[in-house]
């Protein structure tokens, strides 16, 4: 992991077109802004495991359903 440390209205840039941030400081809270292009999906991270989890449950419900298909053929 890479630990940068910025100041208020301080930058990094992700590859090319990925730019992040910092606009608020409040406390032990930080805001942050995220300039990316539209095709870069961006997710806070219990989100995106929330997604993950979803996927993978239906991708094992579908084997399911195709495992019942061949018994019943």
């Amino acid at each position: 992991m890479l630990a940068l440390s910025r100041k208020l209205n301080e930058s990094i840039i992700i590859g090319n077109d990925v730019e992040i941030t910092i606009l608020e400081i409040k406390g032990d809270q930080v805001k942050i802004g995220i300039n990316a292009p539209k095709s870069v999906p961006i997710y806070r991270k219990e989100i995106y495991v929330q997604i993950q989890e979803a996927n993978k449950e239906a991708a094992d419900s579908t084997n399911s359903i195709d495992a019942l298909k061949k018994l019943f053929q």
